[in-house]
């Protein structure tokens, strides 16, 4: 029993050491904006416990998202599309991802189009955001990595 308490209390400590050097270590653009860089190992763990407890209710713990995510709901809008490389997230810029995870789908989206992504303005950093957006890349395949920061870069 002491031995499970020992490792439970040792996971803790880790999950807050990793919380930290994820708040307080990320890359930044030439603008001093907080990016997400799938290269940053300490940024895409902590994206991944963020998107776990955050994420993966709706999007899916293998970023699958929701069956039929195309067929829009009897109440509006769409379930959750999927975050891996077959879904539609690295079709759009990083700034778009992260305006739209932080204010929500609602406030960024075409007038008529309903969105039920919420908000994680009063919920997640930005720091948070921006990890959970280098976990999901760090998820894709290369070449679709390559095309997502091409589409970055020209937007």
């Amino acid at each position: 029993m002491k031995f499970f308490i020992l490792w439970g209390a040792i996971g803790i400590v880790l999950m807050g050491v990793i919380y930290w050097l994820g708040q307080t270590y990320f890359g930044s653009n030439d603008n001093g904006l907080q990016i997400s860089n799938v290269n940053n190992r300490s940024q895409v763990e902590i994206g991944k416990l963020v998107y776990a407890e955050n994420c993966a209710s709706c999007h899916g713990v293998n970023l699958e998202g929701q069956a039929n995510w195309r067929s829009q709901l009897p109440e509006g809008g769409l379930p959750a599309p999927p975050h891996d490389e077959t879904g539609h997230t690295w079709h759009h810029s990083d700034q778009v991802n992260f305006k739209y995870t932080k204010l929500g789908g609602q406030k960024i989206a075409p007038s008529g189009f309903k969105s039920n992504m919420p908000g994680f303005e009063g919920t997640l950093s930005d720091n948070q955001i921006w990890a959970v957006l280098a976990y999901i890349k760090s998820r894709w395949p290369v070449q679709i990595r390559r095309r997502h920061d091409q589409r970055s870069k020209s937007k």
